[in-house]
């Protein structure tokens, strides 16, 4: 059965396949909170890059919350699923109910893992977007529309593993995909790992305090 230990074993994995990107000084792995961070911790580490996070919150279906209608990112981001919106006719307000929930998490987030740190200098940067896996892609999705609002140089979306129909609609988007695994049939992200715990708001910013030193050691 393919698969993954753990987040820790598939970001080792999804290094040995980004070396290319290795010291590069205009590059930076950004990972989507929260599971998406012990991935791009591993990658920053092989490839001794920085690593940051980059915010998106799903937008779930009211009453099916794990059923996303959508995503939002920063800078007022937002992308939809319209065949979700399309068969279950959700009202406007519904939405904007479940958005505005959304932001005063997605803000609680960023000062939460970003701290005082200024806004990310994303112009002409080549950025490596990682998660532990894709489901729907909605929130990739909000993820490289911001990216690409923000006059980024090249955007790689890496990932362990996702299903092809997902992937497919990354096609034409004028950037690059990494992914190891597509299994079919696919069930859910975590199926394809042996151990798929929570990750936790304390582990994520303990490991972008430890992620400081991958850079700094390398003398850049």
């Amino acid at each position: 059965m393919p698969g993954f230990q753990n987040r820790a074993e598939a970001g080792q994995q999804l290094g040995a396949r980004l070396l290319q990107y290795a010291d590069q000084p205009d590059a930076i792995i950004l990972a989507l909170p929260r599971g998406g961070v012990p991935i791009g911790f591993e990658v920053a580490k092989q490839l001794h890059l920085p690593l940051d996070v980059f915010v998106v919150r799903k937008i779930g279906v009211p009453g099916y919350e794990e059923l996303a209608m959508g995503a939002i990112a920063n800078n007022n981001i937002c992308v939809f699923n319209q065949e979700v919106l399309g068969n279950l006719h959700i009202s406007q307000d519904a939405i904007n109910d479940v958005i505005e929930q959304e932001q005063l998490e997605l803000d609680r987030r960023i000062k939460r893992y970003r701290g005082d740190r200024p806004p990310l200098e994303l112009h002409n940067k080549t950025v490596i977007i990682v998660d532990d896996g894709l489901a729907t892609g909605a929130t990739m999705r909000a993820a490289v529309k911001a990216l690409q609002q923000l006059a980024t140089k090249h955007i790689v979306v890496a990932i362990p593993v996702a299903p092809p129909d997902t992937l497919h609609d990354f096609a034409n988007q004028g950037i690059d995909i990494i992914c190891l695994q597509t299994p079919e049939p696919y069930y859910a992200v975590g199926s394809w790992y042996q151990e798929f715990p929570q990750t936790t708001d304390e582990e994520v910013i303990g490991l972008l305090a430890q992620a400081k030193h991958f850079v700094t050691s390398t003398g850049d």
